[in-house]
């Protein structure tokens, strides 16, 4: 039985025969076959988040980065014991792999996560300060909706290299958690509420090297908070 079919066995993502188990409730519904990991459609066309990001970026971005971590994923996958794990599982069972390949399959179906979140965590006309429960729960983490904004940025600024900034919620209440590379909320069990992609490729093309500006033009016109909202909620 070979490495990974060990991890899906004890993950209780097979069975001993190598049959895929059933779902949990609490896990998403699993994957379809070989080459069925698709790059999920973009909330809006890609200029809807213009002028603060440009649909030249967003193409980029989106059919070029985003699509090719999918391509990659599918084909690291193919003829494997994951073709039949949902791509959240995917992620959980190779978080600690020490092997290249296993390391390429977390750092492709993380990336696909992320990004996938943060195109869901922005909105045309979004931005500023929340309302309702989201602001109710930013006032009792941070003191005030500036002081949670300056956090943002003071770890957006504060990434060395490629990375994400992400809102996130647990027991405590809200924080701001910087990630490097591909590491993602989904292998540490964590619950995120939003993110900000800080790799350059996000906003070289309309911001070169002023990262600072990009991130605020995020929070002050496109996060979306009803997406926020909706994930604190669950």
């Amino acid at each position: 039985m070979s490495k990974l079919m060990i991890s899906l066995v004890m993950a209780g993502m097979v069975g001993i025969n190598g049959t895929a188990e059933p779902a949990s409730p609490s896990v998403a519904p699993a994957a379809t076959p070989i080459g069925s990991i698709q790059l999920p459609p973009l909330p809006y066309p890609e200029n809807a988040l213009e002028p603060m990001i440009s649909a030249g970026t967003v193409g980029l971005h989106y059919g070029k980065h985003h699509r090719t971590y999918v391509d990659n994923l599918n084909k690291l996958i193919a003829n494997s014991e994951l073709t039949s794990v949902p791509l959240e599982e995917i992620i959980r069972v190779t978080t600690n792999s020490k092997d290249k390949e296993g390391v390429s399959i977390f750092n492709n179906a993380a990336q696909i996560w992320n990004h996938t979140f943060y195109w869901n965590s922005m909105k045309p006309k979004g931005g500023g300060k929340p309302t309702g429960a989201m602001l109710t729960a930013i006032e009792k983490s941070f003191g005030d909706y500036e002081k949670f904004r300056q956090a943002f940025l003071d770890a957006a600024m504060a990434q060395f290299g490629s990375g994400w900034v992400w809102l996130m919620a647990d027991k405590d209440g809200l924080k701001v958690v910087k990630t490097s590379n591909a590491d993602t909320p989904v292998a540490h069990n964590q619950k995120a509420l939003l993110v900000c992609d800080v790799w350059e490729h996000a906003y070289y093309l309309d911001y070169q090297n002023r990262r600072k500006d990009y991130v605020a033009a995020f929070l002050d016109h496109l996060v979306n908070w009803d997406f926020a909202t909706a994930q604190l909620g669950k």
